[in-house]
């Protein structure tokens, strides 16, 4: 008899439990998306590749000068060997300068990019929190992890946005 009511009691008790969980689910990416600092710093990520850019331009503008006066020293018969293989090293240098440029540029906006975004994340995920906090919530997850929430799921994308002061 005590073994059944202690069963009972074990059944009862996640279920008791259950009844007191509160969890929302949250569209993160569209917060972040619709935050104005997101968008000033996709802004200032922008014309840093842009300049970037630029500057590979002239790079592979500088590449193809090169690489035309080669062409046109081959077709030359008065250009000794020794002209020939100096613009070759020309050649060569420029095209490392241009990987190396590349390289460069990737991890500089990589960095840019992680210094302009963090902050702004950092301040996401506290609004997430804080709104957890503020309604009691148990666990709040991003919107499409679950296979599967019931109708007692809360959507709390609206609520953040209200706690970011985004419409």
């Amino acid at each position: 008899m005590i073994k059944k009511i202690l069963l009972a009691i074990m059944i009862a008790l996640p279920m008791c439990a259950m009844a007191q969980t509160k969890i929302g689910v949250i569209n993160a990416d569209a917060v972040f998306q619709a935050m104005p600092k997101t968008a000033e710093a996709q802004t200032t990520l922008k014309n840093v590749q842009k300049q970037y850019e630029d500057a590979l331009n002239k790079l592979k503008e500088q590449y193809q000068k090169l690489i035309t006066e080669f062409q046109a020293m081959g077709k030359d018969a008065t250009v000794l060997a020794g002209e020939k293989e100096a613009k070759a090293k020309e050649i060569q240098d420029t095209e490392a300068r241009i990987q190396q440029f590349m390289q460069t540029a990737d991890q500089d906006l990589q960095k840019q990019q992680q210094q302009l975004l963090a902050p702004i994340q950092q301040e996401l995920v506290t609004a997430i929190k804080t709104v957890g906090q503020e309604n009691g919530f148990t666990a709040i997850f991003p919107e499409g992890v679950a296979i599967y929430t019931g109708a007692d799921v809360i959507d709390i994308t609206p609520l953040v946005k209200a706690k970011l002061g985004i419409q």
